[in-house]
């Protein structure tokens, strides 16, 4: 299914051994248990400081308009962050050959990846009840530090390649464990 985008990034002698696509829809992660209360504080003191301009009588166009804007990023805080991870994640395809892993997203966050297995150094699988999972090619980034940027409200955006929420995660896994095995 996504073998054929695959196909012209492939090395010489290189095949695939499985290919997949990150679940859609809404994606809670364990960061949220912090991100949602700290977005939904944010967002309402925002909400407070924008009327509170609005409603004063000597309502400066500043203040106002300052407001507006860190009020549009608590918006995007409590819901549009979900929005745009699902539409990232739409648009990501993952492959594993059997030299390599192998992660592509379109436009407008187009960016590819190829880890090779002889260099993996960390994997890791977090499973839910239902199969599905997360398979990640490195360590857990801590939640604040430069460089995490929009991966710590994006888990589509997180700069650690990984195989994010696909079906059948332990299989996946351990396809990468013994592929890597042989490298």
């Amino acid at each position: 299914m996504y073998q054929a985008s695959f196909s012209s990034r492939l090395l010489p002698g290189e095949r695939i051994i499985w290919t997949g696509q990150p679940s859609t829809g809404l994606l809670l992660t364990s960061r949220d248990t912090y991100l949602i209360p700290f977005s939904l504080v944010w967002f309402c003191f925002t909400v407070v400081w924008e009327t509170a301009a609005l409603t004063s009588t000597d309502a400066d166009t500043f203040f106002v308009l300052w407001g507006a804007m860190f009020m549009g990023i608590g918006l995007y805080m409590v819901v549009g962050r979900f929005v745009s991870d699902a539409w990232i994640r739409s648009k990501t395809s993952y492959a594993l050959t059997d030299q390599r892993v192998l992660i592509a997203r379109s436009a407008p966050f187009a960016k590819f990846i190829a880890v090779n297995l002889a260099r993996l150094s960390d994997v890791q699988l977090t499973e839910r009840s239902d199969g599905t999972g997360t398979v990640r090619f490195g360590p857990q980034l801590a939640m604040t530090g430069a460089r995490q940027g929009f991966g710590a409200w994006s888990p589509a955006l997180d700069p650690v390649p990984q195989f994010l929420i696909i079906t059948d995660a332990r299989r996946v896994f351990d396809l990468v464990q013994h592929a890597a095995a042989k490298r």
